[in-house]
């Protein structure tokens, strides 16, 4: 059986920036990606704001896809394998010296962006553009990886049980190294009118910068984002011997399902707590191991008061001495990205020894009462670090890192 999995390359892109470093500093300034929506004229929508990736992607992707494979994807699909090839330059793999078919990609994908607001799509692209497994091809296509090649749709947590689907395969001994992740964008017409009909997003459009406040007691509903996040997955030996630097471990996870309404999470975050506890058993740790918390905090008034709630079941009065935050906050929700996305940022704060911050925070709800970091990042020293992910559907997931020894 083999050891430990541990993180050996990480990337994100989002409204922040269009790497890592960059996201990292604004994420610790506490800075807002949410502007105005301008992939489409949002004058006659309820909701008029989002977190977009800057205009500037465009020119980094042409860098690193073929102008010919390029037109065959999405513009979320061209995030993903741009993402992904800056983690693997990063990280130094060199694919010629690895067995390629104990290498694979697990990516979680709710969609592929292939909407009104996608452009140059035509008959001869259409297909390639709709193909929800098409991310994780092409990048398998690009290294001629052999190994497992596979997406997942578990909503909001799609990315995160990309994450446990690849630490399961290493453990089991089917692969040695996975690339694992997402990317998502839902900033389309039709999309935002139809979570405005579920009363999920919110509607304060000015300052766009404002409207994602989660834990607040003026929240109003989450803001879209869109992004993609890439990690590099190892086996500690195929790591030590190629000489990778390592970023973290992953001790453990756990999934579950709800079974209990498609759209609202299981009454006083029972489902939430169960899952919580299930990591924690899977990790080998207890709740006096954890230091820190990224919450899926999503700004909607259930999310926030049921996971609440579950950090209470879960922690008792330690719960109050756990410091907490959502990264949703800053750079909106990207939905299948945002698993992955998070993870990265929990493993930065291990790293780096710094929690951001939840942003907007100004008027706390009176029923929210743990330490969820308000607005300005702190130092701390932490060793080990859930994240949660919970989607529409009852699908949650909650990961666990720790610092690697």
């Amino acid at each position: 059986m083999p050891g430990k999995v541990v993180i050996t390359g990480m990337n994100m892109i989002s409204s922040l920036g269009l790497d890592l470093p960059s996201n990292w500093l604004n994420l610790t300034a506490g800075k807002s990606g949410v502007r105005r929506i301008t992939l489409f004229n949002p004058s006659d929508s309820v909701t008029q704001i989002a977190a977009e990736v800057s205009v500037d992607f465009e020119g980094l992707s042409r860098q690193y896809i073929k102008k010919r494979a390029g037109s065959q994807m999405t513009r979320v699909t061209r995030m993903g394998l741009t993402c992904a090839k800056v983690a693997i330059e990063q990280s130094g793999i060199n694919f010629d010296l690895l067995d390629r078919s104990r290498c694979g990609v697990i990516l979680g994908v709710v969609n592929t962006g292939n909407s009104t607001s996608e452009k140059d799509t035509t008959t001869q692209n259409t297909i390639f553009k709709s193909m929800t497994n098409s991310m994780s091809a092409w990048i398998s296509l690009e290294y001629q990886l052999s190994g497992a090649n596979f997406v997942v749709n578990t909503a909001c947590a799609s990315s995160a049980y990309a994450i446990g689907l690849a630490y399961d395969a290493i453990r089991s001994g089917q692969a040695d190294l996975m690339i694992v992740g997402g990317a998502d964008s839902i900033i389309n017409r039709e999309e935002i009118a139809g979570f405005n009909a579920l009363y999920a997003l919110s509607v304060q459009n000015e300052p766009p910068e404002k409207a994602s406040k989660p834990f607040s007691r003026e929240r109003d509903g989450f803001v879209i984002g869109e992004g993609a996040g890439m990690l590099i997955l190892e086996s500690e030996e195929s790591a030590i011997h190629r000489g990778a630097t390592i970023f973290a471990e992953i001790p453990g996870y756990a999934f579950s399902s709800e079974g209990y309404n498609i759209m609202a999470p299981m009454k006083d975050g029972e489902g939430m707590a169960f899952t919580m506890e299930k990591a924690m058993k899977s990790a080998g740790i207890t709740t006096n191991d954890v230091d820190y918390i990224n919450a899926h905090g999503t700004s909607t008034e259930l999310n926030d008061r049921y996971e609440t709630l579950a950090i209470k079941r879960v922690f008792g009065e330690r719960a109050y001495q756990i410091p907490i935050s959502s990264s949703k906050s800053m750079i909106g929700h990207t939905i299948g990205a945002a698993g992955a996305i998070e993870a990265i940022i929990t493993i930065q704060s291990i790293c780096n020894g710094i929690l951001p911050p939840t942003i907007n925070l100004d008027q706390p709800d009176p029923d929210l009462d743990l330490d969820y970091i308000p607005n300005v990042s702190r130092k701390k020293d932490i060793t080990t670090a859930l994240s949660n992910s919970f989607g529409f559907g009852g699908h949650n997931a909650t990961l666990v890192f720790r610092r690697y020894k």
